[in-house]
């Protein structure tokens, strides 16, 4: 998808393909049949720019046609490059400037406590955008409104766009300051997929608070020549680098 578009982000799309695999897998309350059903549990893409591998996951699901994934990023196509609702099946809101899934999120966790609904909130955030004001003003409400039913994960590849979070903004001592906040903290290897079914399954770690998920993940997981690489946050790959990375991740 991703090369056929001449797009990007692939390395943000490998880092989460596990937590996606075991959310749409094991754990996410949903129906592919009533995308709008009122008791499913909702899922946002707060790092909307790994769009292709959200849609992948819900085209496998039977959310829409697998033949919608040709046109990802294409002009006039149902799949725009960052993660939209409009016309799509399964996704709950656009997003693509970072910052504003969790806040919304909040927002929906906040109205289910209200209206005595079941449902929860999932967000797959990046660790880049933790640089966010708005991110922290979302961690401090939430915890404020005993918001149990809110589950973050982030996917703490450890690079951002153009360089290594530690060089950008350093988030350590990360999960310290998640405790600080008032959140239940678990931290996971974020390509284990049992130990992902278990802090996924668990939730909430303690009654009267949002729980967040560490994932310590590989940016471009999977891809000899992508993981680990600041440059494959942008960069598309080639016919010959397509053909190894899909050689590489059929192996």
């Amino acid at each position: 998808m991703v090369h056929k578009a001449a797009a990007s982000h692939i390395g943000a799309c490998l880092s989460m393909a596990d937590i996606l695999a075991v959310l749409y897998g094991r754990v996410l309350r949903i129906d592919p049949q009533r995308p709008h059903w009122p008791d499913r549990d909702r899922y946002l893409l707060s790092k909307g720019h790994a769009a292709a591998i959200v849609y992948s996951a819900l085209a496998e699901r039977g959310f829409f046609p697998s033949e919608w994934l040709e046109q990802y990023c294409q002009d006039d196509g149902p799949l725009p490059g960052h993660i939209s609702h409009v016309g799509v099946p399964g996704v709950e809101v656009s997003t693509g400037s970072l910052g504003h899934a969790l806040p919304i999120a909040v927002g929906m966790a906040l109205a289910a406590k209200q209206d005595g609904a079941d449902w929860k909130v999932y967000v797959q955030m990046s660790d880049g955008e933790c640089d966010e004001g708005s991110v922290w003003e979302a961690i401090l409400f939430a915890a404020q409104a005993g918001l149990d039913n809110l589950v973050v994960v982030v996917d703490y590849n450890k690079i951002q766009s153009l360089d290594r979070v530690a060089n950008v903004s350093e988030l350590e001592p990360f999960a310290d300051k998640w405790r600080a906040f008032r959140w239940s903290v678990v931290e996971v290897d974020g390509h284990d997929h049992d130990a992902l079914t278990q802090a996924l399954t668990s939730p909430p770690a303690r009654q009267g608070r949002p729980s967040v998920i560490i994932a310590h993940t590989v940016k471009g997981k999977g891809v000899s020549f992508m993981e680990d690489t600041v440059a494959w946050h942008y960069r598309s790959p080639d016919a010959d680098q397509l053909a190894k990375a899909v050689a590489e991740l059929s192996a």
